[in-house]
């Protein structure tokens, strides 16, 4: 008889909102200083500040390559700001950079054991969602889409794992992606689904992020 945890007859509901807002108010705190970074990078560089300009310019890349893997937080400002202070140069880094940092939070997402992220959940009283991930983490990928395909509770779910290559690129560029977890959070929980095998993830990333840097280049877009 398999282990499910059971959840108490009355959820610690203040408990819970405070661990919530914790996570939120972290996530809030990575976005003021990105914006922070963001006003670094827009400043005026007259001609003696050129010899920061290096400096400026790998300390923004970095801070974006990781800021981008990290789930609900936009990284689009910085990438404008990298956009508009390279031109046509920085569309292209942009590119690559935001390629790096989706590969970087799948590979993290796969690192993740699922009986860990269970108990994250559980911490966070959410004890269906813990039950689902200790029911899903002893089985293979194909087991996996089964399992889900005949216990969704609607027929959006099945929908969207049928169509998942598609899904993956719809949700990376839909706008105010950060609100279902932006880049990073969808490249976390695809690694975490071992649902998609990582050449074709990194296939389907380059082409999905494609379309903005095209029309940037294209100046259909100004840069």
């Amino acid at each position: 008889m398999s282990e499910v945890s059971q959840a108490p007859a009355e959820t610690p509901k203040i408990r819970r909102f405070l661990k919530i807002s914790l996570i939120v108010g972290f996530l809030v705190l990575l976005n003021y200083g990105g914006s922070l970074v963001v006003e670094q990078v827009n400043f005026q560089l007259w001609p003696e500040h050129e010899h920061l300009m290096i400096t400026v310019l790998w300390f923004a890349i970095v801070v974006y390559v990781l800021w981008m893997a990290l789930p609900f937080v936009p990284g689009i400002e910085l990438g404008l700001a990298l956009m508009v202070m390279l031109g046509t140069r920085g569309v292209v880094l942009v590119y690559l950079c935001t390629l790096l940092s989706l590969s970087l939070s799948f590979t993290i997402g796969r690192l993740i054991p699922l009986n860990g992220f269970a108990r994250f959940l559980g911490w966070l009283h959410l004890y269906k969602a813990q039950d689902l991930v200790l029911q899903l983490e002893p089985l293979n990928s194909e087991e996996k889409l089964n399992f889900l395909l005949r216990s969704a509770p609607s027929k959006v779910i099945p929908f969207l794992l049928k169509h998942r290559y598609l899904a993956i690129a719809i949700a990376l560029n839909l706008p105010g992606n950060a609100l279902i977890g932006g880049g990073g959070g969808i490249g976390l929980i695809t690694g975490m689904s071992r649902l998609y095998p990582f050449p074709k993830y990194i296939l389907l990333v380059s082409l999905a992020i494609t379309p903005l840097p095209l029309l940037l280049l294209a100046g259909k877009l100004p840069v």
